[in-house]
């Protein structure tokens, strides 16, 4: 994709089942990341706070989301988005239709908050989580063409 100048961005949603984590994480490194090529949006499918843990292991990297706030995947409902990203089964089994040209793309990343063991073990999986949602965003937008997973958005 050209810059931002030639092209409209493309608008992807990430969607999670609480928009507390990998939803976030993924928004978050969007924005940071390939905010000129992509207008990014976070969801769940059953919205609950952000984790601070996450908010913790975003600032280590120097990305900043503790001003976001979950939200639900009904407050979208409208929006024509390029893409909407679940990040585990449970959004992708929930995910509501979205009109017009989205497409979804399931890649699933284990979810940290169920992490278990002391506190810095628990902080190392939110760190790897971190860094594997940074790496598949450093992939966008080139790889969503080339998913086999994408298939037409949901069910409501």
């Amino acid at each position: 994709m050209a810059n931002s100048g030639d092209k409209k961005k493309l608008k992807l949603l990430f969607l999670c089942t609480g928009n507390s984590c990998r939803s976030q994480m993924a928004e978050g490194w969007a924005r940071h990341l390939k905010s000129d090529v992509i207008e990014a949006h976070s969801a769940g499918v059953w919205p609950v706070e952000v984790n601070s843990r996450a908010i913790a292991v975003m600032a280590e990297a120097g990305v900043d989301i503790s001003s976001h706030r979950s939200r639900h995947v009904d407050d979208f409902e409208g929006i024509d988005f390029d893409y909407v990203i679940t990040l585990c089964g449970n959004a992708r089994e929930q995910c509501p239709v979205f009109g017009g040209k989205a497409k979804l793309v399931h890649v699933p990343f284990d979810d940290p908050t169920w992490a278990m063991g002391s506190p810095e073990q628990i902080m190392a999986a939110f760190r790897a989580t971190r860094d594997l949602i940074r790496a598949f965003v450093e992939t966008l937008p080139e790889s969503l063409t080339s998913n086999t997973r994408t298939r037409k958005s949901g069910r409501r």
